[in-house]
């Protein structure tokens, strides 16, 4: 069965049909990651996307159970240059194709991805409609172009938690309240390793909700869409500033810029890969990076009366991977430190939020009540 590809500046792709047999319209976008395409699709910050996958050959070892960084598929649909027929590892449970199948998500291969990517290069994230339908040309561009590009809204209410979820250890040795605006599955069992127990909250929680639960630190997770619709988390971090640790990572990153007035921005075609070079601008070192993210923070908005440090730069384009508030115990990335391409070169990230949760137990003053 044929499937079609709709870009809004009239391009069109027609190629063969696997997955779910639907029509959805979101932000195209390319991934680079030659490996980790289940972990991708599982990941709550591509909500609302469409994903071209660079590989030329997907699929090839299936699905499994232990690849999963949430529940279910959040990107709207798949873009690939082949599918492969057969799974080759003895641990899968699922075939790509079912597993698209399962959660309604419609897919396309033999598109020539290369030039799909290219042109997302030159004239950047377009709003696309993909359809594994029988839909004419002129239904699917009318459709297209009533249809708004839901990728530029507060999209975290969609993936988030619905309710607190509690993850207990034995004997924790903190205790870490993790907002979720699309949390990953790796970012939480990184903490938990590392003896936190998590307090997991939905993502418009309030700060005073945060805080009944006095936690020695608090995690800003990843998540989607456009970081300056998300209110309410950027009003609640700025009440929490200066009383707990707080560390965040890639949305979580944008929304602690924003509480303290930095400005973010949309990137053309955003960062999406396992292999970003990032350098580390305490230590001098390269650190090779998986990223997914559509915007980041603006280098000329930033206040340096703020107390604010630049700690990463991307190697590629010179966009801020990372900032420290060093007056209030504060700092973020913009990459994925819990991911492994490889390297594992931003395990350190971790570490750095226990020891700060540490320094701040030990220096905490004693309640006289």
């Amino acid at each position: 069965m044929n499937a079609k590809l709709f870009l809004e500046d009239g391009t069109k792709f027609i190629g063969k049909a696997f997955g779910s047999k639907n029509t959805k319209i979101g932000e195209i976008c390319f991934n680079t990651s030659f490996c980790g395409y289940q972990e991708i699709l599982t990941d709550p910050s591509y909500f609302g996307q469409i994903i071209t996958f660079t590989s030329p050959l997907v699929g090839n070892y299936g699905i499994t159970n232990d690849a999963y960084e949430s529940s279910e598929i959040h990107c709207f649909g798949v873009v690939i240059k082949e599918l492969s027929e057969k799974v080759f590892y003895k641990e899968s449970v699922l075939t790509l194709n079912d597993f698209l199948k399962n959660y309604g998500i419609p897919g396309i291969e033999g598109v020539d991805t290369r030039k799909l990517t290219k042109i997302i290069r030159t004239k950047g994230a377009l709003k696309t409609l993909i359809t594994t339908e029988n839909l004419s040309d002129s239904e699917a561009f009318e459709l297209l172009e009533k249809t708004e590009n839901v990728y530029l809204g507060n999209l975290t209410t969609f993936v988030s938690r619905k309710t607190v979820e509690h993850r207990k250890l034995q004997n924790p040795k903190f205790k870490v309240a993790v907002y979720d605006f699309g949390v990953k599955e790796n970012i939480l069992q990184n903490l938990i390793q590392r003896g936190c127990e998590l307090v997991i909250f939905p993502a418009e929680t309030s700060y005073e909700e945060i805080l009944k639960i006095n936690p020695d630190g608090i995690f800003l997770s990843n998540g989607p869409g456009n970081p300056e619709a998300v209110l309410k988390g950027i009003e609640n971090i700025k009440n929490l500033l200066g009383k707990k640790t707080i560390f965040g990572i890639c949305l979580g990153h944008q929304l602690l810029a924003l509480s303290i007035g930095i400005e973010t921005e949309k990137l053309k075609f955003g960062h999406r890969g396992g292999n970003h070079p990032v350098k580390n601008l305490e230590t001098g070192k390269i650190e090779i990076t998986p990223q997914n993210h559509g915007f980041n923070i603006k280098e000329s908005t930033f206040d340096k009366t703020q107390g604010v440090k630049i700690t990463h730069k991307n190697i590629n384009d010179g966009t801020i991977e990372g900032i420290e508030l060093t007056e209030l115990n504060a700092f973020s990335v913009q990459y994925h430190p819990e991911s492994s391409p490889g390297p594992n070169d931003a395990n350190y990230l971790f570490n750095k939020f226990i020891r700060r949760m540490e320094q701040a137990k030990n220096t905490e003053t004693p309640s006289i009540f």
